[in-house]
């Protein structure tokens, strides 16, 4: 057994593939209303980049609670789209708790002082200006809500419901949503796009690292495009990154 591995992670971990299993099968409004009224009472947050498919799980959890945080990394690099589309939607939905997080001026300052770190190293760019300001959001929390999927990449095929990460759970309700759920959910319940995927842009991050992607391109082949670099590094066990994208 690894070192790291203590009596309060491993029960982490079990606490997880607990919830996961009793959830099986569930739909992801079912899984979202019970963690946040009955599993998280008052200890659970959306993480949203207010991207491309954000506004489904941002109406969900409108719907169900619209003072649920809903933390927003503001990386002072994202499209001026992104932030409009987030005024957008936060008027919209109703969205009553929004915490917008930003990096420490002085860390910038110290690793990024001109400004162009995602050139020359993209893994410290977003370590200061994504990791950090998020660990320090998720002190009061205990879950947080994120949007990942299974068919995203290879290295999510093995998505679990709830995870555990360092000290808290995350919930991943729409792991099994593909392409078309998505773009039902948006008809369904009349949401507005975010203004960039009309230009192409289906993965969108911070406007350095994102480009459109082809007809013929994977969604996300429009992030970090011509590197290894896959993910931002919010999601990270131990200090090391997970391998699973933001």
């Amino acid at each position: 057994m690894a070192a790291f591995e203590t009596s309060a992670r491993l029960e982490l971990q079990d606490r997880a593939h607990g919830l996961s299993n009793r959830y099986e099968g569930q739909s992801a409004q079912e899984v979202l209303e019970s963690a946040i009224r009955q599993d998280f009472a008052g200890k659970i947050g959306l993480v949203s980049s207010f991207g491309a498919e954000s506004a489904v799980l941002l109406h969900m959890v409108a719907m169900i609670d619209p003072y649920v945080p809903v933390i927003f990394l503001d990386t002072w690099k994202h499209f001026p789209e992104t932030i409009e589309y987030r005024d957008t939607l936060v008027a919209k939905l109703g969205l009553c708790n929004i915490q917008v997080v930003t990096p420490r001026p002085a860390g910038v300052a110290a690793d990024d002082p001109d400004g162009d770190l995602s050139k020359t190293n993209p893994d410290l760019c977003c370590h200061v200006r994504k990791t950090l300001p998020m660990l320090a959001a998720l002190r009061s929390l205990s879950c947080w809500i994120t949007g990942r999927k299974r068919g995203q990449t290879a290295d999510r095929d093995d998505l679990a419901l709830f995870e555990a990460q360092d000290r808290w759970l995350k919930v991943n309700p729409l792991l099994d949503w593909g392409r078309d759920d998505i773009a039902s959910y948006f008809k369904a319940h009349d949401l507005p796009e975010h203004p960039l995927k009309a230009q192409g842009y289906l993965s969108i991050g911070c406007a350095p690292c994102t480009r459109a992607v082809r007809p013929d391109e994977d969604p996300r082949a429009g992030r970090w495009a011509d590197s290894e670099k896959s993910e931002c590094g919010i999601h990270i066990v131990d200090g090391k990154i997970v391998r699973q994208g933001a």
